[in-house]
């Protein structure tokens, strides 16, 4: 085993789960390429290897959903949204479950951390504005927009890498998840207001003034959105209809593009290129071969349903320790060898999406929403714990039992 391998591994996860080293001013996207540096020039991989490692299509393909949401942002979609969901739910618990759906649908088509970056800002200033606690709320944008986006293979980036490298079809993963990703929202939504009935008073919301309409260009987007959405079903390239549909509203819209950048979000795509190489070393080490020798994903996977919860337990478990994307590259090669690897990946999707929900650290999406409410307090790691666990452990069993249920055979 390469011990240098791991180390560079294990020093890399260091970095990047402390969110920042103050005496090395490195945030993650940072520490992510700092790790990959390391590789080369330590010889744990070679020049071409670490290239060769960078997963391209994933990278175009959040590039091209995170350019969609763009427009919506340049739209004042969001905006408009603010005024017309005080208007709607007119009450603190309806206001509860409406940011619940509004993030999980959302985040199907334009990803959970896009949701929780251009939504986070409008959920703090209701809590703000109508003096409203703020853990239910900022706990319903995080753990909504997560639970949502498993209903589809570009809703987060773990469902964008188990799409591509398990080689998953759109259109059968949303006609086979999406009622569950609607289930789990339900229990998501059900169990946040049961915690936290005490917290939220009864009463009315006082209506903002203020146009609710959406205008032409907001329509143009959703229209694309839509598209991209009828061309992954028919089976399109997900990288390249993600970013067809970016280039279509640059012509569309006919707007300086030069807006568009600053809203991408560069260091993410940094952030998985990085990780890409460094995760690559690790697997080279040899250390996730000895590793699943010790608990084999085949034979449990013969063990019938038993078996498969086994294996969830495991992609919770592998998920948190050392954050989703980078479990799934680690359990790559294990996957060849389940019974149903096709069941297998879409079980990793499932799982791996609903263990962003069980600790503050678990999802890009949960500390988006935290850092940007740093002003009203923030999230604890262990008030998210508390919600976090019970909600991503019933999501989990809920997803296998609903996996094994409806999958042929």
């Amino acid at each position: 085993m390469n011990w240098l391998g791991v180390g560079v591994f294990v020093f890399t996860y260091v970095l990047i789960s402390t969110r920042r080293v103050a005496w090395l001013g490195l945030d993650r996207p940072a520490g992510a390429l700092l790790g990959a540096v390391a590789c080369v020039l330590l010889g744990v991989l070679s020049p071409a290897d670490a290239i060769g490692a960078i997963n391209g299509p994933t990278l175009l393909l959040l590039f091209g959903v995170m350019g969609i949401g763009a427009f919506l942002a340049l739209d004042g979609f969001f905006d408009t949204v603010e005024l017309a969901i005080v208007r709607v739910a007119r009450t603190p618990v309806r206001l509860l479950g409406t940011i619940v759906w509004g993030a999980g649908v959302l985040a199907a088509f334009i990803t959970n951390d896009a949701v929780c970056v251009l939504g986070a800002p409008v959920v703090v200033r209701l809590i703000e504005r109508h003096r409203l606690p703020p853990l239910p709320f900022l706990l319903a944008l995080a753990t909504g927009a997560n639970t949502g986006s498993v209903a589809t293979l570009v809703g987060n980036p773990q469902n964008m890498l188990c799409a591509l490298l398990g080689q998953l079809s759109y259109r059968e993963h949303l006609l086979r998840v999406a009622p569950l990703a609607l289930l789990c929202l339900a229990i998501n939504h059900g169990m946040l207001a049961l915690m936290f009935k005490r917290h939220i008073e009864a009463r009315e919301l006082e209506a903002s003034v203020g146009n609710t309409k959406l205008d032409g260009r907001t329509w143009v987007t959703l229209a694309v959105i839509a598209a991209t959405a009828v061309a992954y079903t028919a089976g399109a390239d997900l990288a390249w209809a993600a970013t067809a549909g970016f280039v279509a509203l640059m012509l569309l819209h006919r707007r300086d593009t030069r807006l568009l950048w600053p809203r991408i979000d560069w260091s993410l795509l940094l952030f998985f290129g990085g990780l890409f190489v460094v995760v690559e070393a690790f697997v080279q080490s040899g250390a996730p071969a000895r590793l699943f020798a010790h608990f084999p994903l085949g034979e449990a996977s013969a063990g019938g349903l038993s078996g498969w919860l086994r294996i969830a337990t495991i992609f919770l478990v592998g998920s948190n320790a050392v954050s989703n994307v980078p479990f799934i590259l680690v359990v790559r090669a294990p996957m060849a060898t389940l019974a149903n690897p096709t069941l297998g990946w879409e079980l990793l999707a499932v799982a791996s999406t609903f263990a962003g929900n069980l600790t503050l650290l678990g999802s890009v999406a949960n500390i988006i929403v935290a850092e940007s409410a740093r002003d009203l307090g923030g999230i604890g790691f262990v008030e998210h714990l508390k919600v976090g666990l019970p909600l991503a452990l019933l999501t989990t069993l809920v997803g296998t039992l609903w996996l094994t249920a409806v999958w042929p055979g």
